[in-house]
């Protein structure tokens, strides 16, 4: 029996918490390093990748999620280090101020406490939400995204109004709060909905490494591992460079640039829902919105590098990219349900290709500027970043149109508890 829309919601408030505290580090934090301590921009930027790089481990919480039996301690425990290591992290902004030193062995402790704890509580929760939702995996893809998207939002209005005025001390116990905030939404969240949800969770006792060698051996799952990779990071990579670009090449102001993402944000938004939507309604298949979204992502890339109208290019990716994460997201939840003894570890291949994609996509892209800026005019230069992002996107439409329909035929004839 797969999970009514209220208890979907309220498990989806997992993510809401995940995205609400991964927003900080990559912004609020990143800012008052760069800003109010004066520290070299590049520092969050590797303490970013770092937290990306320990996700890594994301196979081996779903490998473990599989054999006990249950994804909710995992998601619980992994929210509890993602809450201690924001924590950690807020408190060596406070050590800054007299300790560069004692803060930054603080920060590394810290960022590898987020990335441990967003690997286990992440993998987990997609696991647990792939088993409960039944065919209903594109609405459901878009819940999840639509709900950490508003966590971030929420995370991150809530704290810069609780911060004034600002000081390092007032920084520490604020972000105590919405680390207790956001544990206390994944008890919520979380109780009774393994029990509720009356799905049989088949127990694999696999060892890890077999049961990587399986998946791995796997010519769906390979594949599909390497679409992630691809189009996570295409997805990423205008990420970092998309404002400045605005104020490069545009001439735009901080203000009107900060408008131009929200307005990508925005139409990325309606993407989401109206694929979310048109998925339930059984309109357009999981494989059909992730290869539009990477040809209508590619198409307003090309547009902004060839110097077409700043605004409908921008809308054009942003459509795209909504399009795209319900695809890819619904798909990687039935490519993983489909094989019940090992969702967990499935779940968590995909991802640590994208964990590794979206940490290795900021280092790249802003590289890659600074080197074609040297020999090239602005908009020259970021049209050859936004071109090579447009390729990825195609090579990553051709590569989902080909696995996807492989997965949708071998789903066809699976056999439960595969």
């Amino acid at each position: 029996m797969t999970a009514g829309w209220g208890m979907l919601v309220r498990l989806c408030l997992v993510n809401a918490a995940i995205g609400g505290l991964a927003a900080l580090p990559v912004n609020l934090f990143n800012r008052l390093m760069t800003v109010e301590l004066a520290l070299p921009a590049l520092l969050p930027g590797l303490l970013v990748a770092l937290h990306y790089g320990v996700q890594l481990t994301r196979p081996v919480w779903g490998h473990r999620s599989d054999v006990k039996g249950g994804r909710t301690p995992f998601i619980l425990g992994g929210i509890a280090l993602v809450g201690l290591g924001v924590l950690g992290a807020a408190w060596g902004i406070l050590l800054a101020e007299t300790s560069v030193t004692m803060a930054l062995t603080v920060w590394l402790f810290a960022y590898i406490a987020i990335g441990l704890g967003i690997g286990a509580a992440g993998t987990s929760f997609l696991a647990l939400l792939a088993c409960v939702t039944g065919p209903r995996k594109g609405a459901a893809a878009t819940l999840a995204w639509l709900l950490l998207i508003a966590g971030a939002i929420f995370a991150s209005v809530g704290t810069g109004i609780a911060l004034e005025p600002y000081s390092p001390e007032r920084l520490v116990w604020v972000v105590a709060a919405v680390c207790c905030i956001a544990f206390l939404l994944c008890v919520i969240a979380t109780v009774g909905v393994e029990s509720h949800a009356e799905f049989e969770h088949v127990v694999d006792d696999t060892p890890l490494v077999a049961a990587l060698k399986h998946t791995w051996a796997d010519p769906v799952a390979w594949r599909f591992t390497g679409f992630v990779f691809l189009s996570i990071l295409a997805f990423y990579l205008s990420e970092l460079i998309f404002e400045p670009f605005a104020g490069h090449v545009h001439g735009l102001s901080p203000e009107d640039s900060t408008k131009l993402s929200g307005g990508k944000d925005g139409a990325a938004l309606m993407g989401m829902i109206g694929a979310g939507v048109l998925s339930h309604l059984r309109i357009g298949s999981l494989r059909f919105w992730a290869v539009t979204g990477c040809v209508i992502s590619a198409l307003g890339l090309l547009g902004l590098g060839a110097g077409m109208p700043l605004v409908p290019s921008t809308v054009a990716l942003g459509l795209g990219n909504g399009l795209f994460v319900v695809g890819a997201v619904g798909s990687m939840m039935q490519l993983a349900a489909a094989h019940a003894r090992s969702t967990g570890v499935r779940m968590g291949v995909f991802g640590a290709a994208q964990a590794i994609a979206a940490g290795l996509a900021g280092l790249v892209a802003t590289g890659m500027l600074d080197v074609t800026r040297m020999i090239l005019p602005d908009a020259a230069a970021y049209g050859t970043v936004f071109t090579i992002e447009a390729a990825l996107f195609l090579c990553a439409a051709f590569v989902a149109s080909r696995v996807m329909r492989a997965a949708e035929t071998s789903d066809a004839t699976l056999v439960p508890g595969e």
